[in-house]
């Protein structure tokens, strides 16, 4: 929509912000709903420990029985988990749930916000400090370089295969910064 290096900054900078506010609150009201998900669980199986323990240590039995135990081993279990720690023996195998580990929304927040300020700070810089004849080449590179480099090393820390997970993250990428260069484009000839 423009050239001035001022004007592209300052645009560049409000996206950033509003965009790391925007990740931040949306991670923190999605990880609070689950945070309050397992609580509204564990009450509710607490519940049903007090109500009908019997009941409860034999459905916990069943459940070993299907993760493959012999029944009389999946009693055992069971009834030696019960008499331990009902609640958390019953929190984690039916919903993979620690109760002392609930979701934090706050670190999921702050790493979101952490995450696109990082990742928006790239194509901000490289905008505002490229010169004209090569900004829209080496900001298009240097993210896709990225995006190529943030898709190989989830991949490979979450054990993945790496070439499905880079190819969607440049695609996405790709996508992106096309539809937001025809928006700007778009804008800075119609409106503008």
């Amino acid at each position: 929509a423009t050239t001035d290096r001022h004007t592209i900054f300052v645009a560049g900078l409000a996206g950033l912000v509003a965009g790391a506010l925007s990740m931040g609150a949306g991670e923190y009201v999605s990880v609070s709903t689950q945070r309050d998900s397992e609580k509204s669980i564990l009450e509710l199986e607490a519940t049903e420990l007090r109500q009908m323990p019997e009941t409860e240590e034999r459905e916990l039995a069943k459940m070993y029985v299907e993760k493959g135990l012999a029944p009389e081993t999946a009693e055992k279990v069971a009834r030696e988990l019960t008499e331990h720690d009902a609640l958390r023996a019953h929190a984690d195998i039916e919903f993979g749930i620690d109760p002392d580990n609930l979701t934090n929304p706050w670190h999921a927040a702050w790493a979101s916000m952490l995450a696109f300020t990082i990742g928006a700070l790239l194509p901000l810089l490289i905008v505002a400090f490229v010169p004209d004849s090569v900004r829209v080449l080496v900001t298009v590179l240097s993210v896709v370089a990225a995006l190529a480099l943030t898709g190989f090393v989830s991949a490979r820390i979450g054990y993945s295969p790496r070439l499905p997970a880079v190819v969607r993250n440049v695609s996405g990428g790709l996508l992106a910064m096309g539809v937001t260069y025809l928006i700007g484009m778009f804008a800075g000839t119609t409106i503008g």
